[in-house]
């Protein structure tokens, strides 16, 4: 039996995410991602490809007061988010939908958003030797549905001039990353390499990117440390999960 459990959203007071066991659950890469990403005053519309069960929009919905959308090709998660966003009253901010990425430009019109978020599979299929065997699971952590490239490509369709794109990946795949990206036109903005501590190699890497954007500096932003040496969680992460912030209040 695969039970449906509702979860807080890490700390956050009022905040309630579906999921269910055979599903791939929100994790840290999603909160690092959605505390990433920043949302100007001038942005009316943000699209998140690849949503899951909406982690990432509902985390946004405390950074800001815009339209979100999200998609995804697995419908059992995109009905898992649906209700979350009902639990959690977000009707009239946050809509998902049950599409494929590769057919973006059939659903939504081209050049219509000013911010795209993603979360993209980290793992090609040949780099593990064993695929999990729950669908839904190796949708999520493998390419078998979509590559980074098609996604970068989903994106330029439906990202406006210098608009955004955020996203988290295997900083071993920084190389492909920057090829792909500069093949779509996208020029890097801002990046962050997050470690599991200190003296460990860089694990993932926060990108923003602006599709058209002006060519210039990268601002390489400081190392985030998810643990510190003696195994807690640093004070950025205790930060973002709002482990013991009781007063923290949605922005406007």
């Amino acid at each position: 039996m695969n039970e449906i459990l509702t979860h807080d959203l890490m700390a956050y007071d009022g905040l309630k995410i579906l999921q269910k066991a055979n599903t791939f659950r929100f994790s840290l890469d999603s909160l690092l991602l959605a505390d990433f990403v920043e949302v100007n005053q001038r942005a009316k519309k943000l699209l998140e490809l690849g949503c899951g069960a909406g982690a990432i929009l509902l985390y946004l919905s405390l950074k800001t007061s815009i339209q979100l959308y999200g998609v995804d090709i697995q419908k059992e998660v995109i009905d898992l988010a649906q209700e979350s966003i009902k639990i959690n009253k977000l009707e009239n901010q946050i809509e998902v939908f049950n599409h494929n990425i590769k057919d973006i430009q059939t659903y939504f019109s081209p050049s219509s958003f000013d911010v795209v978020v993603s979360n993209p599979p980290f793992f090609k299929v040949n780099e593990l030797k064993m695929i999990n065997q729950k669908e839904s699971l190796s949708l999520s952590r493998h390419e078998l549905s979509i590559t980074f490239k098609e996604i970068i490509e989903a994106t330029k369709k439906m990202l406006k001039t210098s608009g955004a794109l955020y996203f988290i990946h295997r900083a071993n795949r920084l190389e492909e990353i920057i090829k792909d990206l500069q093949e779509q036109r996208f020029v890097i903005k801002r990046l962050r390499f997050v470690y599991t501590k200190p003296g460990n190699e860089a694990l993932m890497v926060l990108i923003e990117a602006r599709y058209n954007g002006k060519l210039g500096s990268v601002k390489v932003m400081e190392p985030l440390y998810v643990y510190n040496q003696e195994g807690e969680y640093t004070e950025e992460i205790k930060r973002i999960f709002h482990l013991g912030d009781e007063n923290y209040v949605k922005k406007s």
